[in-house]
This record gives structure tokens, sequence and C-alpha cells, in this order.
């Protein structure tokens, strides 16, 4: 599981340093792809491939099924670990997060999220606002 929150900094080459606690629990391939909120999600290969096979299943009838898996699957890429734990982000991926050079790098269960500094905190600030209306809408799921 990931969790915890870390501060990094993203390289002139584009490398990203992925915290220790996290590289043990990658192993030695990730999946990195266009994420929710303009942040990027760095899975696991294993759990890549199985939300994969179900962005496959989804129904090509459907507009909003099409786009979700588009957005996703045209995006990932397969990194790996240089020797100092870092990996290269590609240009279309750190444009699309706005990615400048402090990184926020969040650990969200079974996925990373990374993102630009200045979006996070604007996210988190956001969020905290409004997390007592989030939980009560969250009370209907059981959570």
């Amino acid at each position: 599981m990931f969790i915890g929150e870390y501060t990094y900094l993203i390289d002139e080459k584009k490398r990203l340093a992925v915290p220790p606690k996290f590289r043990q629990l990658l192993k030695k391939k990730a999946v990195i792809t266009r994420g929710l909120d303009q942040c990027l999600f760095l899975y696991p290969a294993k759990e890549w491939g199985s939300l994969a096979k179900k962005l496959s299943q989804l129904p090509l009838s459907q507009a909003d099924a099409r786009g979700f898996a588009r957005l996703m699957l045209t995006g990932a890429m397969e990194v790996n670990f240089d020797n100092l734990g870092r990996i290269l982000i590609p240009d279309y991926l750190k444009n699309y997060a706005f990615l400048k050079k402090k990184i926020v790098i969040a650990g969200v269960y079974n996925r990373i999220e990374i993102w630009d500094e200045i979006q996070w905190r604007k996210y988190q600030t956001k969020i905290e606002k409004e997390v007592g209306d989030i939980a009560e809408r969250l009370k209907e799921l059981g959570v």
C-alpha cells in the first residue's frame, strides 16, 4: 500500500526520484500515465495490468468510456528506475501535469500520484475546505 506525501525536485533531464519506500513496492517496473485533476498516476506493473484490462472492457458505444480509456491508455508509458531510483517523465506527461521543479509524490493506496507542488497545494486547499461536505456524500457509500 502506498501512503504518505514527499517533495522532490525534477531535474533538467526530466528525471524524478521516487521515494525508496515506494520503489520497494513498485519493484523494477512501473507504468506512468495521465491521472485525474491534472496529476500523473504511477502504478506497479501488476496493478496497471488489472486496470488496463478493466479499461479494455468498457463499452465502445459510450463516449465517456471511450474518452476515459483513451486518456489513461494512450498516455501510459512503462518506466524503469535508474541506479539512483529515478524515472524519466516524458514531455507530454510533464506538460499535462504542469510539472515545473518542485514535485509532490503522494501515495494513494494502490497508486502514486505525481503533482506539481503549486497545483497540489491549490488542490489540497480546495479539498480541505470541502471535506465536511465530501464526508457527508461518502456516508451514502458506506464510508
